[in-house]
């Protein structure tokens, strides 16, 4: 017999979903043959399976130690030496400043990624056994392209992982990035448009009109997405201009596709951007990508457990070598 005890990560999801986390190797026909002969139960009653689960029920699993182990497969995890600074933590949530490199999920079985090396963080510092990690895994609640540095907030519990995500989708946090462009941006502009993504080619194009980008909707490769950037030019000069962008909207490629229409690309970005200034970039500086950093985070107002970040401010500097080009520049 295995009894379980649901707690905080655990609640406010169904019996039946927790129970192909515990049993993950079980097929689900065989949850509910249990749950009708009341091998398995929540609270010491029947259970249907489609109950959704307060912290501190109990299930038990009325069924052989052979069976739960043969049904049963921990979860392997990779623990690596955390490359990232933590900028902010709390019992729900933990923000760090992403390096250069590194996806912010896996792309590929195989990938190492942030939330590998969140996960090796908090399993070090004790904030979650390796247990745990069979019914919850902490996660990012926002994404920057591999490349692109700066602020990932990410979950370390359930409410933490399901609060932050709802701000970051209803637009609620506001995001501000740092970059460095080709050209001299004079005032401060909101731009939209609308993204075309290749999925094939993980490549998007920028359309300014609606009729044009409703067709490409028809191909089953292409996504077409409503997009807004604003920005403000910092400094000028040597014919570059130093950015503050803020993200109305947030897709694949946003910011560096969108400035690259407008005629300013980032500079080192391989992919949109001048193949003669990157080149030189990368022959001066070593520059091998886009200078584009996510710098400054602004939570709303929060109450109850998120009351320690409501309109909290966090701010990541800029890597050492965007202060070394930003001050040769300018």
């Amino acid at each position: 017999m295995k009894e379980v005890t649901v707690s905080k990560n655990e609640a406010g999801q169904r019996m039946d979903k927790l129970l192909a986390k515990i049993l993950n190797k079980a097929p689900k026909s065989f949850f509910y043959k249990m749950l009708r002969k009341k091998n398995i139960t929540l609270n010491g009653k029947k259970a249907e399976g489609n109950e959704k689960l307060n912290e501190g029920d109990v299930i038990r699993l009325f069924l052989s130690d052979e069976t739960i182990a043969g049904f049963s497969e921990e979860m392997q995890v990779q623990t690596v030496k955390a490359a990232f600074q933590v900028l902010y933590e709390d019992e729900n949530i933990l923000v760090v400043d992403k390096p250069a490199g590194l996806l912010s999920q896996k792309a590929e079985k195989n990938d190492i990624s942030l939330v590998e090396h969140i996960i090796s963080y908090l399993i070090e510092n004790k904030s979650i056994t390796k247990e745990e990690l069979n019914s919850f895994k902490p996660g990012v609640c926002n994404r920057l392209d591999r490349n692109t540095t700066g602020i990932v907030v990410a979950g370390k519990t359930l409410k933490g992982l399901q609060v932050m995500s709802e701000l970051f989708r209803d637009r609620s946090i506001h995001k501000y990035y740092r970059t460095i462009v080709k050209g001299v941006v004079t005032k401060a502009e909101r731009i939209d448009g609308y993204l075309i993504k290749d999925e094939a080619k993980n490549k998007v194009t920028i359309i300014r009109d609606e009729a044009k980008a409703k067709q490409y909707e028809k191909n089953a490769d292409m996504t077409v997405s409503r997009i807004e950037t604003e920005y403000t030019p910092i400094q000028s000069g040597n014919g570059y201009t130093l950015l503050e962008v803020k993200l109305i909207t947030g897709k694949t490629h946003q910011i560096r596709a969108h400035l690259a229409s407008q005629g300013h690309p980032l500079i080192g970005d391989f992919k949109y951007g001048d193949k003669k200034i990157n080149a030189f970039f990368k022959e001066k500086y070593k520059l091998d990508a886009q200078l584009l950093h996510s710098y400054r985070l602004e939570f709303p107002e929060m109450k109850d457990e998120f009351e320690k970040v409501s309109k909290k401010v966090i701010v990541a500097k800029e890597p050492a070598l965007f202060q070394k080009i930003q001050a040769d520049l300018f």
